[in-house]
């Protein structure tokens, strides 16, 4: 079965640390067989939740016009789930976080879904990066059946490219070589 794999980038700068692992990952996924489509969130216009409760209260779509709808359907459509993530102050970005936030209006459809984490720091420490683990974790906890698969730690990476001469580099296309 061929799978459709949505990677997930949140990096605010294109060709980031945790952007270019996203690329190795995807070369590994489109090399095993199977699609990968990469959303660079940073492109998509995709508003802070307002907490209205019209999506859950009123049991309709969100009222807000952007391009979250569009992501959503995407997330629902995809066998497999990447969310990448440069860690600034030992947490998930913003353009994460606010995409999670937004996920309200329709996570009971995302169900069964295989899960993939990237994560890049300046700091040297997997331990330091935990924190951001549990915040993807505490998201997944809420759908039904979600298996986590993966996890890649980019550690030392403060500038642009510093991730190149990192192990992850490697893990990240051998992980997506193995959906």
């Amino acid at each position: 079965m061929i799978k459709k794999v949505l990677i997930l980038s949140s990096s605010p700068r294109r060709g980031g640390n945790s952007e270019l692992l996203c690329e190795q990952f995807a070369t590994g996924v489109k090399e095993s067989g199977h699609q990968a489509e990469k959303i660079f969130l940073k492109d998509k216009k995709i508003n802070y939740c307002t907490g209205c409760g019209t999506c859950f209260n009123r049991d309709k779509s969100c009222t807000q016009k952007d391009d979250m709808a569009e992501i959503l359907e995407k997330m629902i459509e995809a066998n497999v789930i990447v969310m990448a993530t440069p860690v600034y102050f030992y947490t998930m970005c913003g353009q994460m976080k606010t995409l999670i936030d937004r996920v309200c209006s329709r996570y009971t459809e995302i169900n069964n879904k295989e899960f993939y984490f990237i994560l890049t720091a300046a700091d040297d420490s997997k331990k330091a990066m935990e924190r951001t683990i549990e915040e993807f974790r505490g998201f997944t906890s809420c759908l039904d059946e979600p298996k986590e698969k993966g996890i890649i730690y980019g550690t030392g990476a403060w500038n642009i490219g510093d991730i190149k001469q990192s192990v992850a580099m490697k893990q990240a296309y051998e992980m997506g070589k193995t959906i």
